[in-house]
This record gives structure tokens, C-alpha cells and sequence, in this order.
């Protein structure tokens, strides 16, 4: 079996620097609201959902100014578009060699969302009340194309059919129970 979210059998990989932005918001009936996008088709993470980001380029000046940049060059939210909350612990891929260091952030949503679409197929705004919605949360066990054998995987049902897993999952997962208890003003 495998570590929840995870895929069997991770290969040691030397990691590789990366920050994400997790966009949240209050809509016009005052949800809160976290900002995911899905993934093109392509890349070792193809199709699936995750927070703006990527990888650290050498002239970014710190993780915050990657997550900031990606999330400009991803959805068009600018850095005068986002209250920065928090920085959430630093989280590793387990299988992809990526150590990622996630900034909460408060956005201004755009009126119409600008998406790079080399990159991004979708942006969604995901209601934090329906995560945490019975029957929202589920594991099973996942044969994906490249693992050896099924494993089992935890995951989010989000609107439109699609999983919320891996890396992206475990953000949520640690993110959650501090934005039900109003850390944060949001």
C-alpha cells in the first residue's frame, strides 16, 4: 500500500525548488472560495488539478516571488491583486522531486479570469463548504499510467468530475482546519 496521495514506489530524486500561490477568496454570498487550476494535458502533471505555481527560476529573489510571478503568468492575478496571509509549511512531491513552499494568499478576483492556455485547461473556484461536504472526501485504490501497482490514494471530489490529489491535496488537507477556525481574515 501506499502513502495516501502518493504514488507506489517513489524514486529518490533530488528535489527541486517550486512555490505556489493558494488563491482564496470571499464570493458575492461571502463562501470562501480557494482558486485551483487544472493542468494542461501534458508534463508530469498533466491534467491535474494544483494552485498556481511552478518551479523557481534563477532570478526570482525569493519563493514568495515565484508564487507571485507563476500566478501572474498562470491566471493573470497580479501581486497588487493579492494580500499575502501566510506562508504554509514547506511540502515535497513523493514522486516528482519537487520541494514546493505554498503562500496563502487573499486575491481580488478578477472579473473574468485570464488563463495561460499553453498551461492551464481550467480555472476553478472550488466552495470550501463542499470539501468539507459528506461523501466530498474519498480513498481508493488508483492504477495511473507509469506506477508499478495500484495504490491508495486520498483525494477531494471537486465540481466537474475531477480529484483533488497529491501535493495539492495535502495542502488542503493541513489548510483546512485553519480556515474553518478563522485564522485568517478572509
Amino acid at each position: 500500500m501506499g502513502v495516501a496521495g502518493s504514488a507506489p514506489n517513489a524514486a529518490a530524486t533530488p528535489l527541486r525548488d517550486a512555490a505556489v500561490l493558494v488563491p482564496v477568496f470571499r464570493d458575492a454570498a461571502g463562501e470562501l472560495r480557494l482558486v485551483l487550476v487544472r493542468r494542461g494535458n501534458f508534463g508530469v502533471h498533466g491534467g491535474q488539478l494544483a494552485f498556481p505555481g511552478g518551479k523557481t527560476d534563477p532570478t526570482d529573489a525569493s519563493p514568495l516571488h515565484t508564487a507571485l510571478r507563476e500566478a501572474e503568468e498562470e491566471v493573470g492575478l497580479t501581486p497588487e491583486q493579492v494580500t499575502v496571509l501566510a506562508k504554509l509549511p514547506v511540502i515535497s512531491t513523493l514522486t516528482t522531486g519537487f520541494r514546493v513552499a505554498p503562500f496563502l494568499g487573499r486575491i481580488e478576483r478578477p472579473a473574468q479570469w485570464r488563463w495561460q492556455t499553453s498551461e492551464i485547461d481550467e480555472v476553478l473556484e472550488v466552495s470550501v463548504p463542499e470539501l468539507l461536504a459528506p461523501g466530498t472526501h474519498a480513498t481508493e485504490m488508483w492504477q495511473l499510467e507509469g506506477w508499478p501497482r495500484a495504490a491508495e490514494i486520498s483525494f477531494y471530489r471537486v465540481a466537474g468530475g475531477h480529484h483533488l490529489w497529491g501535493l495539492s491535496y495535502r495542502i488542503v488537507q493541513q489548510l483546512l482546519p485553519r480556515l474553518l477556525a478563522g485564522e485568517w481574515a478572509i
